[in-house]
This record gives structure tokens, C-alpha cells and sequence, in this order.
């Protein structure tokens, strides 16, 4: 067995290493290999609390694994990659790596922590349980052809595009109180909007904002997925700020969102949702949605240690 050598990541050339590590693994399982919140992270850098570690054999040429932890909304993020070539128990490259990142989460006080687990991942999963993970989450990716039927075109909705600089504060204000106990999408700062808005993808006629009264109530915000095969919309994020809650706008304003990606020419739209969440769901299958696949979270909680950690940047 070859030995591993797992590093703390550091500047732009290892950036473009972990980048086509990340590729190599989106093309031979067809599915992203890393979060957008997590590739973010990654290729603007510096973002305190987020901690990467590279895995390189001695005699390999690039590498063969690469972990990402980050801390969020009261819990930790991890997130893996493992080359194609390089995903068997004698390697125990995703051993490695998951007890370095848990290391040091350790060393940062613990924590709850979750990892996602994509297409069945089995090799991951016995890794995680040994290292004494359980099943949490379920999260659904759920797909719809575009256009909607003719009888969604008689719900309306008023909306308009997003404007950066001046949107920002009132939609960081909702986008929080929606998703307050949320790992994830909560706790959003300037700094995380900014980083989205700065990708090639961002488009703000696309991002709708609802009013009542002059304050915002609620948002939809798509994403055009052009290089996927079929081309498709995502609805990204969808929120309602809870004073508004249980005035049906969130249904409405998912519509607006699907009848945007359809006047762009989008031939189909796809979503996530927490299978737990029951309600969003059966909106979801009632506007015509239905499951693609599944990705899956283990949980566990780690105990700190008296270990002084390492810096809180990776470069």
C-alpha cells in the first residue's frame, strides 16, 4: 500500500489541482462532486472558519483525494472528493481524509457535523459508520419538463428583479429569518451573497423579490445549469419570510420562477428539498415535480480536544 500524504491546502496552484481532481470525478459519476457552498469556499479562498486537506501518494502525479470542512450555522460541513482511480479500502484515502477533518474540527472546540453522500456512495458510508456517523438528512433532487401547463398561467404574482447594491440588506434580512435553523442557507452574510454574485452564473433578472407593502416578502432565485446535458433551470433558493407564511406565496412565486426559466428557453426545471419537509414537497409534486435522486447526510458529534488547532485560513 502506497503512503498517503494528507496536507493543509494552500495557494492558487494547489487550488487548480483540487479543481481538476474535482472534474475527474464529475466525469465519471456524473454528478457535481462538491456543493456550491463548498466549491465557493474553495476557489475564492481565505473565507475564515473553512479548512481544506489535500491527498497525494508519493509516486502520484496529482491528487487523490481532497476534504473541505467548514463551520456554518451551528454545525460543520464535509464534504469529500475522491479520485476515480484511487476509491478502494487498501488505498484508504476517504479513511484518511475523514479522520484528519474530524481531527480538526476536534481541535476547534466540535460539534455537531454532517457529511452528504452522492449516488450511493457505499465505500464513504462504511468509512463514516466506523467512524461513528449515523443516517440524518434526505435530500431530494426533484425534475419537471418546462413549459408549465396553460392553468398555472392564471396564478399571478408580482415581482421584480433583484438589483445588487440595492437589494441586499432587505434580502439577507428575510433569507435569514426563512432559513434560521437551517445548516446551509442560514446565517447568510454580505460576504456569502457576494461571492454568488460574482459567478458567471448569477443573473438578477432571474432572482425575483415579492413586496407586500413595500417590504419584502419573498424571493425566488434561479439558476441556469447551460453546460448540463439536458439544459436545465434550477430553482435555487425559494424562500418566505415567516410573517408572511401561510398566504400561499410561496407557490406563486415558485410558479414566476418556472415561468422565467421557461422564457428563457429552458426545456426543464429542477429543485432540492429536505425529504422531511413534507409541506414543500407536496407543493412540489402538485406544480408537477418528481423525484430524480437522492443524496443522503450522516451525522455525528464530535468532542473537542485540548489540541492547539492550525490557522483558521488555508490560502
Amino acid at each position: 500500500m502506497e503512503e498517503l500524504i494528507i496536507a493543509l491546502r494552500s495557494g492558487e496552484e494547489e487550488i487548480s489541482n483540487i479543481a481538476k481532481l474535482v472534474s475527474d470525478a464529475e466525469s465519471f459519476d456524473k454528478h457535481k462532486a462538491l456543493g456550491d457552498h463548498s466549491w465557493l469556499d474553495l476557489v475564492h479562498g481565505g473565507r475564515k472558519g473553512v479548512w481544506g486537506f489535500t491527498a497525494r501518494t508519493i509516486n502520484s502525479e496529482g491528487l487523490v483525494g481532497y476534504a473541505q470542512i467548514s463551520v456554518g450555522n451551528d454545525s460543520w460541513a464535509l464534504e469529500l472528493v475522491v479520485h476515480p482511480m484511487a476509491r478502494n479500502e487498501k488505498m484508504g484515502v476517504s479513511h484518511a481524509l475523514v479522520q484528519r477533518s474530524l481531527g480538526e474540527i476536534a481541535k476547534h472546540g466540535g460539534g455537531h457535523v454532517h457529511v452528504w453522500l452522492s449516488n450511493n456512495n457505499s465505500q464513504l458510508e462504511r468509512v463514516l459508520i466506523e467512524a461513528g456517523f449515523v443516517a440524518g438528512r434526505q435530500l431530494i433532487q426533484m425534475r419537471r419538463p418546462l413549459p408549465l401547463e396553460d392553468w398555472h398561467s392564471q396564478t399571478k404574482i408580482d415581482t421584480r428583479p433583484f438589483v445588487v447594491g440595492k437589494d441586499d440588506e432587505k434580502w439577507l434580512h428575510v433569507n435569514n429569518r426563512a432559513f434560521a435553523n437551517h445548516p446551509e442557507q442560514g446565517g447568510w452574510t454580505h460576504e456569502t451573497l457576494s461571492m454568488r454574485q460574482k459567478e458567471p452564473w448569477f443573473d438578477g433578472s432571474g432572482f425575483l423579490l415579492h413586496f407586500v407593502d413595500e417590504e419584502l416578502a419573498a424571493f425566488c432565485w434561479t439558476k441556469v445549469h447551460g453546460d448540463s446535458s439536458p439544459r436545465m433551470g434550477e430553482i435555487y433558493v425559494i424562500g418566505v419570510d415567516p410573517k408572511f407564511s401561510g398566504m400561499g406565496i410561496g407557490r406563486k412565486i415558485t410558479i414566476a420562477g418556472l415561468q422565467h426559466l421557461a422564457s428563457i428557453g429552458m426545456p426543464l426545471a429542477m429543485l432540492y428539498v429536505d425529504a422531511e419537509n413534507t409541506n414543500a414537497l407536496a407543493m412540489y409534486r402538485h406544480l408537477g415535480f418528481h423525484p430524480d435522486h437522492f443524496d443522503f447526510a450522516y451525522v455525528a458529534d464530535i468532542s473537542p480536544t485540548d489540541i492547539s488547532p492550525i490557522d483558521d485560513k488555508t490560502g
